[in-house]
């Protein structure tokens, strides 16, 4: 009765239409997705290592996971309305919680932490709040109740391997084999969380508004490269010490290449895309959707963190004045920042497959320019290797804007003609605010 009563003062849930954009309270929520990016590569960057790295790639596919499941949500029901937001920011608490704990959650395994048992906690509290607002949209749908039933084992499971993964291992008093059995525990996870979305097929996947989808994941994507940016500042800790002209250089090539990725993904390849997924309907939309963007945009945003990792660690180096400029690049940065951007490349490739059935030489190209120019670039000094990245970077927007010149003028045209008619509707409805009434004269 109580609930009733404040969902009545709040506003009922609203569901997404077929236009619907991404709201503004979304963009709020996305907020701790950024610090939990941001955490990742922190942790990992204190002591990069193989197992570090893993333990990475194993936390982002979890944390990745709770993203896919909240946009799912988000294609029925409108966050930011009604009573919604209200529950959104327990769920913003706990992934808070959540993305403060990893850091912990894999320590020693052999030692009692609350890290461990905080993930697993704030896991549960995520996917209760999704859970809880799906089944209450699905109200009037038994259909969609009972199917909702169906994905409840993989949320249950999931939640209890995350358990036993901060519970068991600290019972074995051998580490290697409690943090083998707690790793084994949380590869079980991932394995189950993305192998349940691909038996499960299309579904209980809904995508009503194609915008809002591939808008809700173009920014995700963003802020991951926003990370980059943020590791190089990190890198080259200007702030902390007189800025020398290598430490600006690098800086500055830091955001020639991080652009040009930007550029790779978002000048032709995401708006056809997107025009891609508004063509498709039914459970092609839907598979396309999961596939494409649920799917292939992790091992983008992998390829995005370790290419962070590997420029904040080049960057410090070129910025420390102890080092001399000359020395060649050390420790595994050069492969981190080299091995990252091509496996961003690799992931949008198989994203232009997947959605428009095609695959640019030039990107291949690229892919096999940067794994050929790795050993080459291990034997340069941090700033001529970081200036060899982003010529290859830059020689790839660069050649794609010549040889794909028609194609992307019709696609900017055809996307321009689209916004443009967009802000002529918007500007005519919104013209009604100032029409007079019938005994106002008009002005």
């Amino acid at each position: 009765m109580g609930g009733n009563r404040w969902r009545g003062r709040l506003g009922p849930a609203v569901s997404i239409a077929p236009g619907a954009r991404v709201d503004r309270f979304e963009v709020f929520f996305d907020l701790v997705f950024v610090f939990s990016f941001f955490i990742i590569t922190r942790a990992t960057a204190a002591h990069i290592s193989g197992w570090q790295l893993a333990h990475a790639m194993l936390v982002l596919a979890v944390l990745w996971w709770c993203w896919v499941v909240h946009c799912v949500v988000a294609t029925r029901v409108r966050l930011g309305e009604g009573f919604v937001p209200v529950l959104m920011v327990v769920g913003m608490a706990a992934l808070f919680c959540f993305a403060l704990s990893l850091p912990q959650a894999f320590s020693d395994a052999t030692d009692v932490s609350a890290g461990p048992m905080v993930v697993a906690l704030s896991y549960v509290v995520i996917r209760g709040v999704h859970l809880a607002l799906y089944w209450h949209v699905a109200r009037e749908k038994p259909g969609e109740r009972r199917l909702l039933l169906k994905y409840s084992p993989e949320m249950a499971v999931s939640t209890l391997l995350l358990v036993a993964a901060a519970l068991i291992p600290p019972q074995i008093e051998d580490p290697g084999r409690a943090a083998l059995l707690r790793d084994g525990l949380w590869v079980s996870v991932v394995l189950l969380q993305y192998g349940m979305g691909l038996v499960a097929g299309a579904w209980g996947w809904t995508v009503t508004s194609a915008e809002h989808w591939t808008e809700r994941y173009d920014l995700i994507l963003i802020i991951a490269l926003g990370e980059s940016v943020i590791s190089v500042g990190v890198g080259s800790n200007l702030l902390g010490q007189p800025p020398t002209w290598p430490s600006v250089a690098a800086a500055v090539l830091g955001i020639f290449f991080t652009a040009a990725l930007w550029w790779a993904h978002y000048d032709v390849i995401a708006p056809a895309a997107r025009i891609a997924l508004h063509a498709a309907e039914g459970r092609p939309r839907v598979s396309m959707a999961r596939d494409a963007y649920a799917y292939l945009h992790l091992p983008m945003i992998a390829g995005i963190i370790l290419f962070a990792l590997g420029a904040e660690e080049i960057v410090h180096q070129v910025a420390d004045p102890e080092v001399p400029v000359a020395d060649p690049a050390h420790g595994p940065g050069v492969l981190l920042l080299f091995g990252g951007v091509a496996c961003y490349l690799c992931a949008n490739m198989l994203f232009q497959w997947r959605t428009l059935r095609t695959v640019s030489w030039t990107r291949v190209g690229a892919v096999l320019l940067l794994a050929a120019t790795v050993p080459v670039g291990q034997r340069l000094p941090g700033l001529a290797a970081l200036t060899l990245l982003t010529a290859i970077c830059v020689g790839l927007v660069a050649v794609e804007a010549v040889v794909m010149a028609d194609s992307r003028r019709a696609l900017r045209e055809m996307v321009f003609e689209e916004k443009t008619t967009h802000e002529a509707h918007e500007a005519a409805w919104r013209a009604r605010w100032r029409e007079p009434t019938p005994d106002e004269p008009s002005t």
